[in-house]
Parts: C-alpha cells; sequence; structure tokens
C-alpha cells in the first residue's frame, strides 16, 4: 500500500524566505539630536534670509529699522543697563507667573470637585479675560502705588485664564472607565484626586505653562509701559529709548526680551520632557512602528 502525503494548504504553504534588512535604512529611523544638521539648519538658514532682508531696508531706511551691527554695538557698549532691566522684567514676570498660575490652579481644582463653584465662578473669569487689562493698569497704579505690586498684579491677570482652562480640562478628561475602576476599589475623592486626576492632568498643565512663561513677559513689559513713574524694566528702557529715537536701544531692548522668552519656553520644555517621560507626546521618532522595506515584504502565494 502505498502512503501518501496530505497536501497542505496554499495558505499554509511557505513562502519566499525574507530578504536581510539593510543596515542603512536604520539610521533614518534613529532620533535627531539638536547637532544634527536636519535639526539646526533649515532654522539658520531662515534667519539668514531674515538678516539680509533687515540689512536691505537698513540700509534703504535707517529711520525705520537701524542696522544689524547698531543694535550689537548698543549691547555691547552698555551690557550692564541692559542685564539690570531684564532682570527687574524677569523678576515681575516670575513673580506674575507664579501668583497667576497658582492661583488658577487651586481655582481649577476646587472647580473640578465643585461643578456649583465651578458655574458660578467661569463666567467672571472669562470676563476677566476679555477686559483689556491696558485699561485696568492705571487703576492698579491709582491704588498699588508705582512700585512692583500693579505689574505682578497685572502679569498675573494675563497669566490666569490660560493655566484656568487647560488644568480644568485636564482635571475633567479623566476617562470614565478608569473613574469607574477607583470607584469600584473605593477609593476616596482625595485620593482620585491625587492619584488620578492630577496625573491625568500634568499635561494639560505643562502646556499651559508653555504658553504663559513666555506670554507672562509680555504682562511685564506691558505693565511697565503703562505704569507711569517705573524707573526699571526693559520696557521702560523701550518707553525711553523710543522718545529719544534710539532705534538700536530699542531693538537691543527686544532683542533680549525674545531671548528671556525663548529661556523661559526652553526651561518649560525641559521639565515637560523630565515629566512627561511617560507620556505619549514625548515618544520619540525611534518609538514609531518602523516601515517596512518592500524587500521584506512576503507575499502570499497564489492559491
Amino acid at each position: 500500500m502505498t502512503a501518501t502525503v496530505p497536501l497542505r494548504p496554499a495558505h499554509d504553504r511557505p513562502g519566499p524566505a525574507p530578504a536581510p534588512a539593510r543596515p542603512g535604512r536604520r539610521r533614518r529611523d534613529r532620533p535627531r539630536g539638536p547637532l544634527h544638521p536636519a535639526t539646526w539648519a533649515p532654522t539658520t538658514l531662515v534667519v539668514l534670509v531674515l538678516a539680509a532682508g533687515w540689512s536691505a531696508v537698513a540700509a534703504e531706511h535707517p529711520y525705520i529699522l537701524p542696522r544689524l551691527s547698531d543694535v550689537g554695538l548698543a549691547l555691547a557698549d552698555r551690557p550692564e543697563v541692559f542685564l539690570s532691566n531684564a532682570w527687574s522684567t524677569l523678576s515681575i514676570a516670575l513673580v506674575g507667573v507664579a501668583c497667576g498660575a497658582g492661583v488658577a490652579f487651586a481655582l481649577a481644582l476646587v472647580m473640578s470637585e465643585v461643578p456649583v463653584v465651578r458655574r458660578a465662578l467661569m463666567p467672571l473669569a472669562v470676563v476677566l479675560n476679555v477686559t483689556p487689562v491696558v485699561a485696568l493698569a492705571p487703576g492698579l497704579v491709582v491704588a498699588f502705588g508705582f512700585g512692583m505690586a500693579p505689574k505682578v498684579i497685572v502679569t498675573a491677570i494675563i497669566t490666569f485664564f490660560p493655566v484656568l482652562i487647560n488644568v480644568t480640562t485636564g482635571l475633567r478628561a479623566v476617562p470614565e472607565p478608569v473613574l469607574h475602576v477607583f470607584q469600584t476599589l473605593h477609593a476616596s475623592r482625595a485620593e482620585v484626586l491625587w492619584r488620578l486626576r492630577i496625573p491625568y492632568g500634568l499635561p494639560y498643565t505643562l502646556a499651559a505653562l508653555r504658553v504663559t512663561m513666555p506670554l507672562s513677559i509680555v504682562g511685564a513689559v506691558v505693565a511697565e509701559f503703562v505704569a507711569a513713574g517705573s524707573n526699571g524694566g526693559l520696557g521702560t528702557l523701550i518707553s525711553t529709548s523710543a522718545s529719544a529715537a534710539r532705534l538700536d536701544s530699542v531693538y537691543a531692548a527686544i532683542a533680549c526680551l525674545a531671548t528671556l522668552g525663548v529661556l523661559m519656553l526652553a526651561l518649560v520644555s525641559a521639565v515637560e520632557r523630565r515629566a512627561l517621560f511617560w507620556h505619549e507626546s514625548q515618544r520619540t521618532h525611534a518609538s514609531r512602528p518602523r516601515r517596512s522595506h518592500p524587500a521584506q515584504r512576503t507575499e502570499e502565494p497564489p492559491r
């Protein structure tokens, strides 16, 4: 009797062996560092183009834009003036954002736990946000004098609303199934807030700080503009330089303000990368699923 070997279906038959992956393909999937040309070259090219356009306009119309060399000389001739005024503006911005963000975070915690408070205070927060802060500043100067207090209040008002909205959204965005799990475990309201809502809302909080930290510089400068009698800060330096038609000093002070804003944004981004290493927004390019090479794909043989 002749033995017969059972035939396997076509979809169970082994296909062609996949070709080995090329070593050069893996290098493209590695995360690029800040020193990689693909990271800094595009920004450098844009900066060079803008500098060339600035120089062209400054050469033809020096009363509109000063030469970049004049701005650099203004910074080099009086570095102590710009540093002292930058520190004055930075101190106002830091104190103001600490007060505004702190009050907003505490109020968001209460509003997330007590809906009545949220319905009562959220319209007032919206009204405060849409009110021009420049209109409030003179009254604050009359009430609190020409010191640091009215400037801190103006900065706190500007930075208050973004933190309030983001933190409230983050605390209330916890998925319902996760809340049901905590309720099944008989977790108290404090445990749900501390162990679930606050960690889940941390990305929203840091996203708000990425906006409000540079925005605090704007609030401090606005406060210095409207606080008559102020004797320090980059805002005051811009006002006095503009009244004397010193465009080089004006744009030198603006360059200092831009540097402060970039440094504050970089600080928040560094904290965000450290604190949210577990979050999907901080995953690097290397953690993404890589596309397979056409040579590695195995096609099903026709039946």
